[in-house]
């Protein structure tokens, strides 16, 4: 296990900590802006940078003060770092601890068929697998990731994030992946944890994080775009009754009956029907005008002006029943919101 307790540091004007964090054999993924601490928190952890204070432990060991090579934690950057000088084979053997792991591990990271090539001759998915191949050789006690996959074309990153996610879950080591791309910490991350100016923000599952978000920042942050102020009127029996403009919605959250409240509805959880469509019985109904929309690829962001309540309301929409909707500029369309999808912000 990595424990961090009471991590801080300060220097050129920017303050990390105090920061508390335990990554069990796990992956952790820290999510934030640039500039937020997350590549300190590496730094700290693996020896590049020493702590004001705090303290550092894997496995009960303490970290530090100790060289970078007596860690036994492995880090991988994001452009890879090879020896150009070097094969990739003679990269991974630099590190290895047992040279018979050399074709192991590059089967299970597929650049078998690569290994006499130098760096300048590989792909940028093949770096990074190199890369990957190396830190683990040596057969490090924490895996330390510090955005590898941010510089590789999205199709590559893709399937590298697919091949990825069963790999760091047969280590049996903490994982610390740093990134700033919610899909990945989603996709790749047993808990996130969310980093703003130096200081955890909120950490936990990518459920808890993604659907109750712990502030405002969170929120935006990864992608809760429906975030507004509500005044609660009462309790339903199953949750606040909120009051949002001139709409009621139902929810089943707990909190304050009375007073202002933030809340919060992921993109994703907001279902469009058409004009002459009926709501759920089960959801809460709000109707509108689509305001404008934008094909993502995968779905589509619409953005509608509400006739009541918020002034907009944006749903992820799937193209099949975006095709199905008239969604055109002015188009009338109705919104159905469960209550369970109704966060409120403490």
């Amino acid at each position: 296990m990595l424990a961090i307790g009471g991590l801080e540091k300060t220097y050129d004007g920017f303050a990390f900590g105090p920061a508390d964090l335990t990554v069990a054999d796990e992956v952790l993924c820290v999510l934030g802006p640039s500039g937020s601490g997350k590549t300190t928190l590496l730094s700290l952890v693996a020896g590049i940078v020493e702590p004001d204070r705090g303290s550092i432990t894997l496995d009960g060991r303490s970290l530090v003060g100790r060289p970078v090579e007596d860690r036994r934690t492995g880090i991988v950057f994001q452009d890879g770092a090879l020896f150009p000088h070097m094969t990739a084979r003679e990269n991974v053997a630099y590190a290895a601890d047992d040279p018979d792991r050399i074709d192991e591990l590059a089967a299970l990271l597929a650049v078998r068929d690569v290994l006499d090539r130098r760096p300048a001759a590989l792909s940028g998915g093949e770096r990074q697998r190199v890369a990957l191949a190396r830190t683990l050789a040596a057969d490090p006690d924490a895996v330390l990731l510090d955005e590898p996959l941010s510089s590789l074309d999205a199709p590559i990153r893709r399937r590298l994030r697919s091949d990825l996610r069963g790999l760091l879950d047969s280590l049996d080591v903490p994982v610390v992946y740093v990134t700033h791309d919610q899909r990945t910490a989603t996709a790749l991350g047993d808990r996130i944890a969310v980093f703003r100016d130096g200081r955890v923000e909120q950490a936990g599952t990518p459920a808890e994080v993604l659907d109750r978000p712990a502030s405002r920042f969170v929120a935006r942050f990864t992608g809760t775009e429906n975030v507004f102020e509500a005044t609660a009127a009462g309790d339903g029996g199953g949750g606040l009754v909120l009051r949002v403009g001139g709409a009621t919605l139902r929810t089943t959250a707990s909190g304050p009956t009375e007073g202002t409240v933030t809340a919060c509805v992921r993109p994703s959880r907001v279902r469009l029907y058409g004009a002459d469509e009926s709501v759920e019985r089960s959801e809460n109904a709000l109707v509108g005008t689509v305001e404008r929309w934008l094909n993502e690829g995968t779905e589509y962001r619409v953005v509608v002006s509400l006739d009541d309540g918020p002034s907009t309301l944006v749903a992820s929409v799937r193209p099949d029943r975006f095709e199905r909707l008239a969604t055109a500029p002015d188009a009338r369309v109705r919104a159905g919101v469960p209550p369970a999808a109704v966060h409120v912000i403490r």
